[in-house]
């Protein structure tokens, strides 16, 4: 009975070391695929979301500003002509 106990605790001990293996190749695929995908954005000029959205504020700013700025030379048009 003691040599089974002895074959499945081996074996138990074998699968976890497996296991302990796999997670460890896991998560160093997971860090070269993320280095790899980081390089690869980089290398492309890609822009940040936060990058994005601060131009995209500027835009909208300067629309604004056009806007009001036609209907003030409108105003002053009006009031020359």
């Amino acid at each position: 009975m003691t040599a089974g106990n002895k074959f499945f605790d081996d074996m138990s001990k074998l699968m976890t070391n497996a296991m302990g293996v796999a997670q460890g190749a896991k998560s160093e695929a997971e860090t070269a695929m993320k280095g790899f995908v980081d390089r690869w954005l980089a290398d492309r000029d890609f822009v940040t979301r936060e990058e994005f959205d601060a131009v995209r504020l500027m835009a909208q700013k300067a629309r604004e500003e056009n806007v009001a700025l036609a209907v003030r030379l409108a105003a002053l048009e009006a009031k020359q002509g």
